[in-house]
């Protein structure tokens, strides 16, 4: 690996120190876009940590990614708050609209939906996160609305 790859400066920035696992995870995750199974074995090896420690890690947080994501990635909180504000419906408009089920990313790569537990904002439900944008008070209509105006119309 190249001494000045984006892996090994985010490793740099730590300092490499193990308690910096997620943090280094969820760099690395966000500057390529998921985390491969190369990096995994590299930051194991860094660390000195198991590489089965290191992968339960990143697939335990939610804001890591072990596969590629779509260009604009949705989460949706899928907890019993929103749930019961009307999240039902906004889970299917979302399916409806994009065409794709949750965990799965369009054919043109430009969404990603995903389900997630609580976002923190629970007074504002039904919640998504559109990338770092957070949305409450959902209804159908403002999910297409939404999706819209970040999509650049659907």
């Amino acid at each position: 690996m190249p001494e000045g790859s984006t892996l090994n400066v985010i490793i740099e920035k730590y300092g490499g120190d193990r308690e910096a696992l997620v943090e280094i995870l969820r760099d690395v995750s966000q500057a390529n876009g998921y985390v491969t199974p190369e990096d995994l074995a590299t930051i194991a090896q860094r660390l000195g940590l198991p590489q089965s420690h290191v992968y339960s890690v990143a697939s335990f947080y939610s804001l890591i990614s072990l596969k590629p994501l779509g260009k604009h990635v949705i989460r949706f909180c899928q907890d019993a708050p929103c749930h019961v504000a009307g999240g039902r419906e906004v889970w299917e408009v979302l399916e409806q609209t994009l065409g794709i089920p949750f965990g799965a990313t369009t054919p043109d790569g430009t969404w990603t939906l995903l389900p997630t537990s609580c976002i923190g904002a629970c007074s504002v439900g039904p919640v998504m996160m559109v990338d770092d944008e957070i949305y409450g008070n959902l209804t159908p209509d403002r999910v297409r609305e939404i999706l819209a105006q970040v999509g650049g119309g659907l």
